[in-house]
């Protein structure tokens, strides 16, 4: 019998029937939407006169274009007219094909990436896909999940599968102790540094070694995120105790004796030792210091006490490349990014704005004020986050040091809404993509963890957390 992987194993088992020799036909467990890459699919579906197959299997989530002004959700209204008409057709679609809505005046609607782990609804050994690239977030709780376009949303719609490139297998094995100040952001920031953008170009990524096995499930969720970063296909974790814990505080539709044959079950959800994978690369957790990046791409980041290039070699840039990024980035060749000035903090995104990365940020800024030079907002990635970090006085902590406490969404990550960064504005952000123009036009976006946007924000640059608010 042959050995396989924990990801070909989870494709085998979701496989309808194999088309060739790389693609298969593969059944989703889960289908999930968004106002943004599904109005085409349902179009696409009207012409044809067909329904939804399975509609207790999609979810809805209002999530790219709503405002997040603090005001009571009953009130929350969409005013960029383009966006408002969006939200209306998807809240009209998913009622006409029976498709549970979390909409704009849900109390429970926050971002996808968010609400649907929270919520029970990720499992480990499924197959969940979604028209939005970080749906490889799941993988964390031992799901294959992936990013899919419009026409294929179309076809999960109509059928409950997908024609699917069955991927190659890259293990990422990750030794040692993260030390004090870093975090999950900043090792996975490392890794596509090193590897490159498109490093796991073609690859189911596996996360494996003591650092992994050490991260919470919500650390794994902001890890398994931005692999997507490095061009992988999905990424995984095996489930573990950490993973069984988490899904047992959050499904609530199975009863205890079900629940516990199922993770009985997903115990057994593990790459077989004698598996062989095309690529492995192995880190050193240790090493990791708190990372920030400098250029249009998640892969252009340096440590914190690091400089940018002086120039092309060890980049794998070419010269014009390298140019184009300092150009975005507004500093000069070989400068020091600490002590860069920033104008906004934004906390937030399906990468770092759940709970843990609340409680994290108000370890730092507890008792501190946001500096004068700074606009700062902190975006709770769902509804549940928000009533929990006012529950536990995260939020009251947040106000008090000067950060806007608003209601939740994608917001400032891709800026399909009201929070858009100004020209010339620089932003410590906590989001998965730096790319140019993505949080506004002619601005500036530094991607770090959710501590170092909070040092940020109270020092009115950009600081190494490492010495200057290392307490909490």
């Amino acid at each position: 019998m042959s050995a396989h992987t924990l990801y070909r194993k989870l494709v085998d088992s979701h496989t309808v029937s194999t088309l060739d020799a790389d693609h298969v036909l593969l059944y989703a467990d889960l289908h999930i939407m968004n106002e943004y890459t599904s109005p085409q699919a349902f179009t696409g579906l009207r012409e044809k006169q067909l329904r939804v197959r399975r509609p207790r299997q999609q979810m809805g989530v209002v999530d790219h274009v709503i405002p997040t002004r603090p005001v009571p959700v009953p009130a929350r209204t969409i005013e960029i007219v383009d966006a408002a008409r969006q939200a209306a057709n998807f809240t009209r679609n998913c009622v006409e094909q029976g498709i549970h809505l979390f909409d704009i005046d849900d109390p429970m609607q926050g971002i996808e990436h968010v609400v649907a782990p929270e919520i029970g609804l990720i499992r480990p050994g499924m197959v969940v896909l979604c028209g939005d690239s970080h749906t490889t977030t799941y993988g964390a709780l031992g799901a294959l999940g992936f990013g899919i376009g419009t026409s294929e949303v179309e076809h999960v719609l109509a059928t409950q599968t997908l024609v699917y490139r069955v991927a190659k297998a890259m293990r990422i094995t990750v030794d040692g102790t993260l030390a004090a100040g870093t975090t999950a952001k900043d090792l996975v920031l490392s890794i596509i540094a090193t590897i490159g953008a498109q490093g796991a170009r073609g690859y189911a990524v596996e996360y494996a070694g003591a650092a992994i096995a050490a991260l919470s499930a919500e650390a794994r969720m902001t890890l398994c995120n931005m692999t997507v970063e490095a061009g992988a296909r999905a990424a995984l974790i095996a489930p573990d105790r950490m993973t069984l814990d988490y899904v047992r505080r959050t499904i609530r539709d199975l009863d205890a004796a079900t629940l516990d044959a199922a993770c009985a079950a997903w115990q057994q959800l593990h790459s077989d030792p004698e598996a062989v994978f095309d690529v492995e690369h192995r880190f050193d957790a240790s090493a990791v210091a708190p990372f920030v990046t400098w250029g249009t791409s998640p892969d252009q980041a340096i440590p914190v006490d690091g400089h940018l290039p002086a120039g092309t070699a060890g980049t794998g840039l070419d010269a014009a490349t390298l140019q184009k990024a300092l150009d975005y980035i507004a500093l000069p060749a070989g400068a020091a990014i600490e002590g860069t000035p920033i104008d906004r903090v934004f906390i937030g995104s399906c990468t770092n704005a759940r709970i843990e990365d609340l409680r994290a940020v108000a370890n730092v800024v507890r008792g501190r004020k946001v500096a004068a030079t700074v606009r700062a907002m902190v975006v709770p990635g769902s509804g549940m986050v928000r009533d929990q970090a006012e529950r536990e006085g995260i939020a009251q902590v947040l106000i008090d040091a000067g950060f806007e406490w608003r209601q939740p969404g994608c917001s400032m990550c891709l800026a399909m809404n009201d929070d858009v960064l100004a020209p010339g504005e620089r932003c410590a952000s906590t989001t998965n993509r730096n790319f140019e123009g993505r949080q506004g036009r002619d601005s500036q976006t530094h991607l770090m963890s959710p501590a170092m946007a909070a040092a940020a924000a109270l020092a009115g640059r950009i600081v190494d957390i490492r010495k200057e608010f290392a307490h909490g």
